[in-house]
């Protein structure tokens, strides 16, 4: 008998959870003694009085472990809701990063020019170098951080993923 092997898929999870010291070691805790990996983590208090804060973690699972994972998350005392917005349908997922690139003469004007194709801003400039700020979906930064490593890529700095349901409900 073969058993057949369930695809990983890539999910993001929207966990609320009391603000709280430790919270955000419990959860990368979980992940780590289960052998999950987490390709992004983005962490905000997200009320006024900052008593909550919402996780945004990006993993990629089969359907049977990502059940897993949001049981298990559900799980913890701090945690309010685990929302994984990737099966529950349209949502939103943007990420900035600055990229420091290393620009003289003909280089210069092709990474301002790459710049200009992706909406990417020059926060700093000197006469060797630009740091750009650029936002997007993940495959948009992959994109032009690749492009840059052709002109001089030096540095590059991502907040890693933030996302958001679309509709009128909240997570």
């Amino acid at each position: 008998m073969h058993i057949r092997e369930e695809k990983a898929e890539r999910h993001t999870l929207a966990v609320i959870v009391d603000n709280e010291p430790g919270i955000l070691a419990r959860i990368a805790g979980l992940f780590t003694a289960r052998g999950y990996n987490i390709e992004s983590l983005t962490v905000s208090e997200v009320t006024a009085d900052k008593s909550v804060s919402r996780i945004t973690i990006v993993t990629s699972a089969s359907p049977a472990t990502l059940e897993q994972i949001v049981a298990q998350l559900d799980r913890l005392v701090p945690v309010h809701r685990v929302h994984d917005l990737t099966a529950e349908g349209p949502h939103v997922e943007r990420e900035l990063a600055l990229v420091k690139v290393r620009g003289t003469g003909d280089h210069r004007i092709e990474a301002l020019r790459l710049a200009d194709v992706y909406r990417a801003r020059v926060v700093d400039a000197t006469t060797s170098s630009f740091v750009f700020e650029v936002t997007g979906g993940i495959e948009k930064i992959d994109k032009f951080v690749e492009l840059m490593a052709e002109v001089g890529l030096i540095e590059v700095a991502r907040t890693g993923v933030v996302a958001i349901s679309r509709g009128k409900d909240a997570a």
